[in-house]
């Protein structure tokens, strides 16, 4: 199969992988929260964000690789920390780490991923990043962090966007919970997707381990408190001052979209700052995170190292986030979608897809390298839709 012809852009890999996957485990995957009207919000954007096209540019065969917070990646994107990504494809976890140490691109281990870190960081080398979702108990806090420093992870990812649980309507409806339940709707969809049960069963149903090993196993909890509740405490400006002086590595907080907050995150210490609205996942309301990331930059200046993710899909929108102010664009819906899809060798395809959308479309612009393209924007400046 000519994966290229069957599979050329990370709509098809969506399609594959939601036939593949249960419903449950897909809604968890593909949902954002309410109407889904931020989801919306961060794709017409991007869509609206465009590029003059060049002539007679001669041979346009650019370098993708970047330098970025002092280590080499062969591409200006990696893959974002993704909750429960077992749960999404069996192995997840394994087949992205695997590839991000191959191809040189960061892989972001969630605190709730259904592996251990000593088990992935490995994997992943020197290419791993641990998003940490910051528990309130100092003890359990400064031995997540021990751990993850132990297996490899250089780079702490703070995430601050999830004071609390987003009414996440689709997920509901598919009737998803922590531990799941298992009802006929459950055990039919499980039987109708023979593969994903049987990967499920060799490699081990999908459970939060890291927060597991810190659960008190005598206590009784609901469905919706699961381990990754007992664990996650609500940091404030107070916590990230302890945090900072706790992790003596790169520290990046994610989720901000105020300008004045990136400011002061700045003046805290935090190494680089993350623009992201979760992709959708808990604030309806909110603009989209693109119309805010050159708010963003012009807050901190040109020398803060920025990320971006929120409803990223192609290689065309990695160029979008770099020309409005971006050094690095995290995907992490499509990474599991190419996984659902293709199993093993979808990480690769999908790499393949983003590099080739980015470099075909710099050669329509005549961008000879990354730093050209800011250059030919029509639009630098957006304003959110209404």
């Amino acid at each position: 199969m000519d994966l290229d012809l069957t599979y050329p852009a990370v709509s098809d890999l969506r399609r594959k992988a939601r036939a593949r996957i249960p419903h449950f485990a897909f809604e968890y995957l593909d949902s954002g929260t309410g109407r889904e009207l931020q989801v919306a919000r961060n794709r017409d954007a991007l869509d609206a964000v465009m590029f003059l096209p060049d002539i007679l540019p001669g041979k346009v065969a650019p370098d993708l690789s970047v330098r970025f917070m002092g280590r080499d990646y062969a591409r200006p994107f990696g893959i974002a920390p993704l909750g429960m990504s077992g749960l999404m494809w069996p192995g997840a976890e394994r087949m992205l780490a695997r590839h991000a140490a191959e191809a040189r691109i960061p892989y972001g281990m969630s605190t709730v991923a259904t592996r251990l870190p000593e088990e992935i960081g490995p994997m992943a080398g020197d290419m791993g990043w641990f998003q940490l979702y910051c528990p309130a108990d100092t003890g359990i806090r400064q031995d997540i962090l021990r751990r993850v420093r132990a297996a490899g992870f250089e780079t702490l990812v703070l995430t601050v966007d999830v004071p609390d649980d987003s009414r996440r309507e689709r997920q509901r409806r598919a009737k998803l919970t922590l531990p799941p339940k298992i009802t006929p709707r459950v055990v039919w969809e499980v039987l109708t997707h023979p593969e994903w049960s049987l990967r499920t069963l060799a490699i081990g149903s999908p459970r939060l381990r890291l927060p597991e090993s810190y659960l008190d196993s005598s206590k009784a909890m609901s469905s919706l408190a699961h381990a990754g509740h007992v664990i996650r405490g609500t940091p404030d400006w107070e916590m990230l001052d302890t945090l900072r002086r706790e992790w003596d590595g790169p520290l990046i907080v994610k989720g901000v979209m105020c300008p004045n907050a990136a400011k002061r995150l700045v003046a805290a210490g935090v190494d680089a700052i993350w623009v992201s609205n979760h992709g959708g996942r808990q604030f309806e309301p909110g603009p989209a995170a693109i119309t805010e990331l050159p708010k963003v930059r012009e807050a901190v200046g040109p020398d803060v190292p920025l990320v971006f993710d929120s409803g990223v899909s192609s290689g065309m929108d990695v160029l979008r986030a770099l020309a409005l102010g971006a050094d690095f664009v995290m995907l992490g819906r499509a990474w599991h979608y190419a996984v659902g899809a293709l199993g093993d060798k979808g990480p690769a395809h999908l790499h393949h897809i983003l590099s080739d959308d980015m470099v075909l479309n710099m050669a329509q612009m005549g961008a000879h390298r990354l730093d050209d393209v800011p250059g030919r924007l029509v639009a630098p400046r957006l304003q959110s839709p209404v």
